[in-house]
C-alpha cells in the first residue's frame, strides 16, 4: 500500500508507515486481507503480528473467505484508453518492461489474460475482449472498444498478443521505479552515454527489438520528450516521460 513518485518517495513513506488502502486499487479486496495487512505493517514490533499470529489469521486459515471472485479490475478499459495517449517511445519502453518484470509482479494480469484469451491461441480478439468485459459485469462496453484495440495493438497484426497486453495495462508502481525504467533507458542507450541520440531511438524503435508503434516522426518525439533541447533525452527527461510529467496526448 505504499506509493509514491520515486524510490525515495516510497521509502520516506515506509520509514514513517505512512500507508493508505486506494480505493481504486483496494476496493476489491477483502477487508479482512487489508485487517491483516494493517497489523503485518505496525510501527512497533510488540504491536506487530508474529509469523504464529499470521498463520492463524482467518485470511490464511481459511483461504480468504471472503474475497470477491473478480476477473478485471474496474481500471481495466481506463488502462488501455490511457495507453492510447502515449507517445511512441513510452509504449515501446513499456513493451520492454513488461518482459523484464519478475513473474510475481505480472501473475495476475498473466491470470486476466488467460481468462480473457477464449480459445488459448495467446491472442486477444476485439470479440474475446468484449465477451471478457461482459463476463466481468460491465453492462456498457466501452463505444471505442474498437479504436482501443487498435492501439494497444502495436504491430498491427489485428489482435493483441501477450506483450502488447502487459505495456498497456501494467500498474504505474511496477513500471516506475527507477531501476525498473533504467532497464528499459538502457536498451535505447546503445553506446552507454547515459542519452538517447535520435539515431539510437531510430535503430531502436524501426528494429525487431520493440513492435512498431504509433506513427510520428522522430523530430517530433525528441522535441517532445528532449525538455533541455540538446538533441539527447537524458534519463531525468526520460523519467519524467515515464511519469507522464508534460507528456503530449
Amino acid at each position: 500500500p505504499f506509493f509514491g513518485e520515486t524510490d525515495a518517495d516510497v521509502l520516506a513513506k515506509v520509514r514513517l508507515g505512512n500507508f493508505s488502502f486506494n480505493a481504486a486499487d483496494w476496493k476489491n479486496i477483502s477487508e479482512d486481507a487489508k485487517t491483516l495487512i494493517r497489523y503485518l505493517l505496525k510501527m512497533n514490533p510488540r504491536d506487530r503480528y508474529t509469523a504464529e499470529q499470521t498463520l492463524n489469521h482467518e485470511w490464511i486459515k481459511n483461504k480468504a473467505p471472503k474475497a470477491k471472485q473478480v476477473e478485471l479490475s474496474g481500471q481495466f478499459v481506463d488502462k488501455l484508453r490511457g495507453f492510447r495517449s502515449h507517445n511512441k517511445l513510452k509504449k515501446a519502453a513499456l513493451a520492454i518492461i513488461a518482459t523484464q518484470l519478475n513473474e510475481d509482479k505480472i501473475k495476475q494480469l498473466r491470470d486476466t489474460f488467460m481468462a480473457l484469451d477464449a480459445n488459448g491461441d495467446g491472442l486477444l480478439t476485439a470479440s474475446e475482449l468484449r465477451e471478457g468485459l461482459a463476463k466481468a459485469g460491465l453492462k456498457e462496453i466501452p463505444p471505442d472498444l474498437q479504436e482501443i484495440l487498435k492501439d494497444v495493438d502495436s504491430d498491427g497484426s489485428g489482435v493483441i498478443d501477450y506483450t502488447e497486453f502487459l505495456a498497456a495495462t501494467l500498474d504505474k508502481r511496477s513500471y516506475l521505479a527507477e531501476d525498473v525504467c533504467w532497464g528499459a533507458f538502457r536498451i535505447f542507450d546503445k553506446n552507454g552515454d547515459g542519452k538517447i541520440s535520435k539515431d539510437e531511438l531510430e535503430q531502436v524503435l524501426q528494429s525487431g527489438e520493440v513492435d512498431e508503434v504509433a506513427v510520428r516522426s522522430m523530430e517530433e518525439l525528441m522535441k517532445e520528450v528532449d525538455k533541455n533541447d540538446d538533441g539527447e533525452i537524458d534519463f531525468q527527461e526520460f523519467m519524467c516521460m515515464m511519469r507522464g510529467q508534460g507528456e503530449v496526448k
